[in-house]
């Protein structure tokens, strides 16, 4: 189920994209230049902070998303704690500033550049407009695989309940042979023990039909917040990975290290509240910490003949960028701060609704100040 959920996310995720990819025009001459490094010298240099990106920006992002793993045999940071829902706002604040401080931004300015052609990239703001049409699609897709999965969930074969054991004449399946004064005694004694165990029955169904819906909901969440965030993720180490300036690395190691520990941190707190079974767990942390290595080292490997300037890298990184801030920008505002904010439990105490609000503060605030740097 959750790898066709996947499947079909990528499948509307990259038809968006080639249906928008289709109208580029030729480059004509563009005054934009590959950029130079600086010598040999600058290069070797340059390889060598690649390679300790590559280690900070790995050991960084699986740090940030086991802590909220690890966190479960802590009482204090466990999912129906109070502190988890203050983890929880502080990363979809960090969420909330990489969707539109660091990524919109960039994809304006990518598909804005002079290198791009003017007809059709810059006489329309597709930036503004992929991203929402992204946000659109992610809410379309949230509700179709929520239903999908309640109704697969909700739809299995349950036991029959007690009352169909009723053979009609109210005798609560008392065997015939039971009657007289006896049989009387017994029949109110089983029906007065069915009414009680009726109910508790009908209380127990509804809250595990509640568990199951919230974990339902939760593991479509940490699944959709993931896939934004490694597109993200593939996008920044490729630039990081082209790049053959030293002193344009340098900063950028740092920046996107503390970058991929916040991300790691959000997405880590969803997936715990998805309750996936080890292997899953395992799978969807090991990928998010190494889509952006990866991406350094597919960076490094195009090097050569990668040029960030060129009218197509900068439509693919801009396209990219864009659908990628409206996903996080969704997942922050509606399946994070809205769930958790309206909360009957936020909502009832002071102490924490004001402890949820400052951690979204400053999670969004060093996030976004890290856009200084990266």
């Amino acid at each position: 189920m959750e790898m066709k959920m996947k499947i079909l996310f990528l499948f509307f995720f990259f038809f968006f994209f080639f249906l928008f990819f289709t109208p580029i025009q030729g480059v004509g001459n563009c005054s934009c230049s590959k950029n130079q490094s600086e010598g040999g010298r600058g290069a070797a240099q340059a390889l060598k902070l690649k390679a300790v990106a590559v280690a900070a920006i790995l050991s960084s992002g699986a740090a940030g998303v086991v802590i909220p793993m690890a966190g479960r045999s802590v009482q204090a940071l466990r999912a129906e704690s109070e502190a988890f829902f203050a983890v929880k706002a502080f990363a979809a604040g960090v969420i909330l500033a990489t969707g539109l401080v660091h990524i919109l931004p960039a994809a304006f300015d990518a598909l804005t550049s002079p290198c791009v052609p003017r007809s059709p990239w810059r006489a329309f703001p597709f930036a503004g407009f992929v991203a929402m049409a992204s946000a659109a699609m992610t809410l379309m897709l949230d509700s179709f695989a929520t239903g999908y999965y309640r109704r697969a969930h909700f739809s299995k074969a349950r036991p029959l309940d007690d009352d169909n054991d009723d053979d009609g004449d109210g005798r609560g399946g008392v065997d015939e042979e039971g009657r007289g004064a006896h049989a009387g005694h017994v029949h109110v004694h089983t029906h007065a023990t069915h009414g009680h165990a009726h109910g508790a029955a009908e209380t127990a169904g509804a809250d595990e039909e509640a568990s199951a819906a919230e974990r339902i909901r939760h593991r479509i969440v940490s699944q959709v917040l993931e896939l934004g965030i490694v597109v993200h993720s593939v996008i920044i180490g490729v630039s990081l990975g082209a790049s053959q300036r030293p002193s344009t690395i340098r900063p950028l190691v740092g920046a996107l290290s503390f970058h991929q520990f916040f991300e790691g941190i959000g997405l880590g707190g969803c997936i715990v509240q998805a309750k996936f079974r080890a292997r899953a767990t395992v799978i969807m942390a090991t990928f998010f910490s190494l889509t952006a290595p990866i991406g350094i080292l597919l960076g490094i490997a195009i090097s050569s003949s990668y040029d960030r300037t060129s009218a197509t890298a900068l439509i693919v990184e801009g396209l990219f960028n864009s659908a990628s801030a409206g996903i996080l920008i969704y997942m922050a505002l509606v399946d994070l701060l809205a769930a958790d904010f309206m909360n009957p439990r936020v909502q009832t105490n002071v102490r924490l609704q004001l402890g949820t609000h400052f951690a979204l503060l400053l999670g969004g605030g060093l996030m976004s100040l890290l856009a200084k740097w990266a």
